[in-house]
């Protein structure tokens, strides 16, 4: 998070280098998301359905872009826990504002490569076993991560196809036991250019 307002400010400085498009507009979709977790007794669980919604912003030439979105995000997963032959099923949700910085490469002007980080910040969660039992765990505030993949314009419709991976920890342990938690999801969005 520390670096982001550095990003922000090169971005807002470099722009105007190949600044020949701006569009802005709303953006929708869907996600197939899970948490990998590396700690003892615990494994990943079933993928769960998400969704997000916000804005993005696209400015660029005829090649080079960069399109920040700022999106509020709703995801989670599940987590196998594995204690003394018995088998316990965890749910998490996050609620979080996500500030994806995707730059990009454009190819015969509809298709584009793109890539780039990812700030979350979480708004609020929940995470429960399979009685809908509330487990205490502490997740970070805000975490780091990348995104990276395809797009298509098609007009003034934008389509996304996006992997999401986490590079720091969501969380260190679920109800007393260590773990390495990370968020990671497959995205399809569109959007649409209102200008």
């Amino acid at each position: 998070m520390k670096r982001l307002p550095f990003l922000l400010f090169l971005l807002a400085f470099s722009t105007p280098l190949f600044a020949q498009e701006f569009s802005v507009g709303p953006k929708v979709g869907l996600s197939q998301a899970n948490i990998s977790v590396n700690g003892e007794e615990f494994s990943p669980g079933e993928n769960v359905t998400g969704y997000h919604l916000g804005m993005f912003v696209r400015m660029g030439g005829a090649s080079i872009f960069v399109q920040p979105e700022f999106l509020f995000t709703n995801v989670g997963g599940t987590i196998i826990q594995q204690t003394s032959g018995t088998e316990r099923t965890i749910n998490a949700n996050f609620n979080r504002f996500d500030i994806p910085l995707m730059v990009g490469f454009k190819l015969a002007n509809v298709f584009r490569v793109q890539a780039g980080p990812i700030a979350s910040v979480l708004l609020d969660y929940s995470i429960e076993d399979a009685f809908q039992t509330a487990l205490d765990v502490d997740y970070n505030n805000s975490t780091i991560g990348y995104q990276a993949g395809l797009g298509l314009d098609v007009g003034n419709l934008i389509l996304d196809f996006k992997y999401e991976n986490s590079l720091s920890k969501i969380s260190r342990s679920v109800a007393g036991f260590e773990t390495d938690q990370r968020q990671n999801q497959l995205i399809i969005s569109a959007g649409f250019r209102l200008f």
